[in-house]
Order: structure tokens, then C-alpha cells, then sequence
């Protein structure tokens, strides 16, 4: 349905140009807004001839608004400025509202938008944002849940339920505030303390490289804790043991899952607004927790506590769709920084078809469990010059070695076994960067796609090494163009050994 709005007012003419802005005594300008047309574009002016409007138009401006409504202002050649007003059911806003995901949250209103999301979304988050978020609240509401079955365990090892009477179940309470509550804010916290900031100080440098691996480890090892707690109510006389190593493993996973989960927070904020992502992530975790412990507690009221095995086995249930969602949700995630995972897939696909798959093809391709140890070809970071020469009796082709990397920041060498047992070794010199890795994992990945075990190894090295510096400026460049952030590679430089150049060792020297 349109509308429209005349106003006549003393302004300012314009030329066809737009370029100068003179004064025009005893003429007017009209303002004009219109609804947009059924088809999903504005009226043509020239359809309305009973004001005289006729082509072309001049776009001066377009406002844009939160609900995906938009304000066009257009001065036709008559000097009449008009206004038109698109609806977010138009064809442009649709389209780019998918881009972002909005129609997925299209029904709800502005204020419950602005409550939940962040300030400007969806351009101040990442694309993969409210994906994640939408599977993130479920897994938070079964982990709730679980969190509820757990608590009931414990409550009924300490006595809670074993009793008759209002006297006995009020002693019971009363017990296990002191032995579950008191007891863990003076002792078990001061152990999650301790737990935690170990856990970060010895493996703090392992969040940034692969922050979903060890955002679900934190999910097993918690899992495990909760394994203890269940077990409580089987032998109460070891309350106090199994609760401990309940706790106890429960630390270890926060401290595991905050840091990692700070990573993901900032990979979300691409605006620079970490703490508004954070905020909302509250604001989310806050209702999951709130529909978990009232699931919960309704779960309880079926009867679950009078037999263990239906406890047990429901807690198993929950808690495996707990898993399951968490890992959904994290392989939704789309990094476009580089980790050694991440890094190995580019450099395969580039060495077998010189082509680089893109963020989200990438990312669904990382495996979020492997080991980096268990991954193909075995690749050693940091392994001592004494130990990659040792098998070298030739002093001139320790010599033909060091030379052969002259120009590199690294020295590699295959350890020749068994070709289930391809082994890759690399040490680097000093000034070593995460580009460097970069280049021993593409040679390394060369070297395992096309090893020939009756060939001479030195030979297999000097082509794998001509091969890098032919292709990898080609691979780079891919990268660029596939959307990859190479200005923050995390491929870490181990903290030693180091090397000095080699270049100045004396070349007269007789072999």
C-alpha cells in the first residue's frame, strides 16, 4: 500500500549536475514519501504523472535501519526532492539479510534483538556468530541439567532422602550445606584455584592454536568429574575421596575452557567489541542456565533418584547429547587464521592440486579430536642439530645439508624407517618465524606425497627443496585470495633449540 507526503517548501536549486548549490527565489521543492512498490522496488516516477515527476533520478543518500528498512533521497530534474521508504520485505534487504543469517531471528522483536545480540550485529560479529550461539544454548541448557542430576547424587550420598521425618531430612540439609558447600569454598576452591592458574601457566600458549580441540577436551574431562560425583552415592564412606577427585577434575576442565573460550569470544568480535560479545554470551548463558535447572528439577520429580541405574543411565543420555551439541557447535566455527591443523590440510591440497579449499570448506575438514602427533606425515618442531645429523658418517654431506638450507630459517631431514613410520625432523635457526614453519610444513608435505624409499634421500631433499621455493609465493598468494588472514599465522617456534648460521663454517675444510 503507498502513501504519499507533499510538502512545498522555499529551497535551494540544484543543476542536473548536483555539483553547484545556488539560491532559487519563488521556487520549491517537494518531499515525497513512498512505500515501496508490491514487486519489491520503488514506484517509477514516471507512473506518477499527476505530479509531474519524470526520470532520472538522482540518489543523493540511502538510510539504512536496525530492522533492515531503508530511506532512499532522490532529486529528480525538476528540483524536487523525494522520499521513499523500502520496506525489509524488499528483494535488495532480503538478500543481504541472508547473508548475514538474520532471517533466522526475523521474528523476534527489536528489543529482544538488542537484549541478546551485539550492538551493530551483523556486521560487528563474525558470520559464523549466531550459528554458534544458537547451539551453544542448547548444549549449556543439557549441561544444566546434568549439573542438576550430579547435585542431587551428591545431596543423597551426604544423607539428603535416606531419612523419615522433618527432623532427620533437616539434619541431612543441614549436613550437606556444611560438607558440599562450606567444605568447597574454603578447600575445594582454593584447589580450583591452584588447578586452574597451573593449567594456564604450563599450557597457555596451546589456546591460541587450537582453541576448539581444547574447548572440547574441557567437556571430557569435566564429564569425567561428574563420573566421580555420580559414583558418590554408590559408596558414601568414600564421600569425601570421590567428591575430591570429582572436583578436582572439574578444575582442570575451567582451566581449560575459559582461555579457549576467550579465543572464540575474540574471534567473534570483529568490530573490536569484545566485551559486548562477552556480555551478551552472559545474557545467553544466563537463560540456559535457568531452563536447564527447571528441566532439571523436573526430571528429579519424575522419581529418577529412587533407582541408580535410571539415574545413572539418564545422566548418561543428557550427557552425551550435551557432547554431541557441544561438538556441533564448535566445527560450525570458521577460523581464517592458520594452525599447524589447519595448515597441513591448505598445504596438501595445494601440493597434490595447487588449489587452496576456502575458511568454511577448511574448517568442516579440521578434525577437532586428533592429536597433533597422530597426524600425517609425523612432523618433529625443535629436534637438535646432534640428532638430525647423527646418521650422517659423511662430513661432507653434513656440510651439503647445511648448505642446501643456507637460505632458509630451518634444517630438515627425513628419518628413514619403515614407510608407516615417515618421519619428518626440523630444527631452526635464530630469527625463525611462523612463516618458516609454514615452509618446513609444505616441504614436509611434499616430501610424504611423493617419497620414494629406493631413491637417494638427499637427492628427494633437493627437489622437495626446489619445489618450495618454485610453488610457495603461488601458495600464499592463494591463500590471500581464499580469504586467509597470513598476517597471523599460529604456527609457534619451539622455545629451543636454536642454531646459529651455519654459512661462515669454513668450505675449504677436506672431507
Amino acid at each position: 500500500m503507498s502513501y504519499s507526503l507533499q510538502i512545498s517548501l522555499r529551497a535551494f536549486g540544484f543543476d542536473e549536475s548536483l555539483r553547484n548549490l545556488t539560491r532559487t527565489e519563488g521556487r520549491a521543492f517537494k518531499i515525497i514519501c513512498r512505500s515501496q512498490s508490491s514487486d519489491g522496488s520503488p514506484k517509477s516516477a514516471e507512473k506518477e504523472s499527476e505530479n509531474g515527476f519524470e526520470a532520472p533520478w538522482h540518489v543523493i543518500l540511502v538510510e539504512r535501519y536496525s530492522n533492515g528498512a531503508a530511506k532512499r533521497y532522490i532529486v529528480d530534474d525538476e528540483i524536487r526532492v523525494q522520499t521513499f521508504s523500502e520496506e525489509h520485505s524488499s528483494t535488495t534487504n532480503k538478500s543481504q539479510a541472508s547473508h548475514f543469517s538474520v532471517p533466522k531471528i526475523t521474528w523476534l522483536p527489536v528489543i529482544v534483538k538488542d537484549f541478546i545480540l551485539p550492538a551493530g550485529f551483523p556486521g560487528s560479529v563474525s558470520e559464523d556468530y549466531l550459528d554458534y550461539m544458537l547451539l551453544q544454548f542448547p548444549t549449556n541448557v543439557t549441561a544444566w541439567i546434568c549439573h542438576t542430576l550430579v547435585t542431587s547424587s551428591l545431596l543423597k550420598a551426604v544423607g539428603v532422602g535416606s531419612f523419615s521425618g522433618a527432623t532427620a531430612a533437616a539434619s541431612a540439609a543441614a549436613i550437606s550445606y556444611l560438607i558440599v558447600f562450606q567444605m568447597g569454598v574454603e578447600r575445594w576452591n582454593w584447589s580450583d584455584w591452584a588447578v586452574t592458574h597451573w593449567s594456564g601457566g604450563r599450557f597457555g600458549n596451546l589456546f591460541d592454536d587450537d582453541p576448539k580441540q581444547w574447548r572440547m577436551y574441557a567437556d571430557f574431562i569435566g564429564s569425567t568429574g561428574s563420573i566421580f560425583d555420580l559414583t558418590t552415592q554408590l559408596y558414601p564412606a568414600y564421600f569425601l575421596p570421590l567428591a575430591s577427585l570429582g572436583n578436582l577434575a572439574k578444575a582442570v576442565a575451567r582451566g581449560l575452557k575459559d582461555p579457549s573460550f576467550r579465543v572464540i569470544q575474540n574471534h567473534f568480535a570483529v568490530s573490536g567489541n569484545l566485551g559486548d560479545v562477552a556480555a551478551k554470551e552472559e545474557v545467553w548463558d544466563v537463560a540456559a542456565q535457568m531452563l536447564g535447572l527447571a528441566l532439571g528439577i523436573t526430571v528429579l520429580s519424575t522419581g529418577v533418584m529412587t533407582s541408580y541405574p535410571v539415574l545413572a543411565s539418564t545422566w548418561m543420555g543428557v550427557r552425551l547429547l550435551h557432547l554431541w551439541l557441544r561438538y556441533k557447535s564448535l566445527s560450525i566455527l570458521r577460523f581464517d587464521t592458520i594452525n599447524l591443523k589447519r595448515a597441513r590440510i591448505l598445504v596438501k591440497s595445494h601440493v597434490l592440486h595447487s588449489t587452496i579449499p576456502g575458511c568454511r570448506d577448511c574448517n568442516r575438514e579440521e578434525n577437532i579430536l586428533s592429536w597433533e602427533r597422530f597426524l600425517k606425515p609425523r612432523i618433529s618442531f625443535g629436534v637438535s642439530l646432534e640428532k638430525m645429523v647423527s646418521g650422517e658418517t659423511s662430513i661432507a654431506r653434513v656440510k651439503d645439508l647445511l648448505k642446501l638450507y643456507g637460505n632458509e630459517k630451518y634444517i630438515l631431514v627425513v628419518i628413514q624407517q619403515k614407510q608407516a613410520d615417515f618421519e619428518v625432523l626440523v630444527s631452526f635457526k635464530v630469527g625463525a618465524t611462523s612463516l618458516s614453519v609454514l615452509r618446513s610444513v609444505w616441504q614436509a608435505c611434499w616430501l610424504h606425497e611423493n617419497w620414494r624409499w629406493s631413491d637417494n634421500v638427499f637427492n628427494q631433499l633437493v627437489k622437495s627443496k626446489s619445489q618450495l621455493e618454485d610453488r610457495f609465493e603461488d601458495f600464499i598468494q592463494q591463500l590471500k585470495g581464499a580469504g586467509w588472514d597470513t598476517t597471523h599465522i599460529n604456527l609457534k617456534i619451539p622455545k629451543e633449540p636454536y642454531f646459529e648460521d651455519w654459512s661462515h663454517v669454513d668450505q675449504s675444510h677436506d672431507c
